[in-house]
């Protein structure tokens, strides 16, 4: 927690991407958050093996891109992944989470196939709120919570 609330304090007195403009208690409030989902996953089935998920969106999101200074992506087919060690939010974890409305894809987490049968019915919101005008959904957010299966899709740095 602590090089975690380093970092972020780094990146806010930077000032350069998105990620400046978060609260020096986002650091806290995520862990809790992420607490949260690792329960409500546990609870559907899931086996994660790590503390707090690696995040990744479904499909691509543009508006992501101008988070960062130099963008970059990588793309894996979710059949690469044991259904035991991903989990979903119909939008990012944050707002997901704390935002307060009826829809009934707040405050969860999803499966595969409740995610598949959410896009069914809502679609993908990277495609009808590009500009986040109509809430505060703008990707579906992909936790990933098995360290061995990230590091088979990414070079050491």
């Amino acid at each position: 927690m602590k090089e975690a609330n380093e970092i972020s304090e780094q990146i806010r007195r930077e000032g350069k991407s998105f990620a400046s403009q978060r609260s020096e208690e986002y650091i806290m409030i995520r862990r809790e958050l992420e607490g949260i989902a690792r329960d409500q996953f546990i609870k559907k089935g899931g086996n994660p093996r790590n503390r707090y998920p690696h995040y990744m969106t479904l499909g691509e999101c543009e508006w992501l891109e101008s988070w960062y200074e130099k963008p970059e992506y990588i793309a894996i087919d979710w059949n690469e992944f044991l259904e035991e060690s991903i989990s979903f939010t119909y939008g990012d974890l944050f707002p997901t989470m704390r935002y307060h409305d009826s829809k009934p894809y707040r405050k969860k987490i999803f499966t595969k196939d409740e995610i598949i049968k959410i896009i069914e019915e809502w679609g993908l919101p990277q495609d009808w709120n590009k500009n986040g005008d109509k809430g505060p959904e703008r990707y579906i957010e992909v936790q990933i919570w098995d360290e061995e299966i990230i590091k088979r899709f990414c070079k050491p740095v």
